[in-house]
């Protein structure tokens, strides 16, 4: 028995375009999202936005008071 999972074509996305090209200079494949968009980056390199960015979120969090 195959099992579907629907997943919705208009999914928002938790990252704004400007803080994932401000990542992507950061870490140093800005250069390959330019000429390839997102599609051609390495999963690594993927990963390590996503690590980033949760980093980045934990920190703000532990600012509040």
């Amino acid at each position: 028995m195959r099992r579907f999972t629907y997943v919705s074509r208009r999914r928002r996305s938790v990252m704004s375009e400007e803080f994932k090209y401000e990542l992507a200079k950061d870490l140093g494949f800005y250069e390959t999202v330019e000429r390839e968009g997102w599609g051609g980056i390495r999963s690594k390199d993927a990963g390590n936005m996503v690590k980033r960015a949760l980093q980045i979120a934990e920190q703000s969090i532990k600012r509040r008071p």
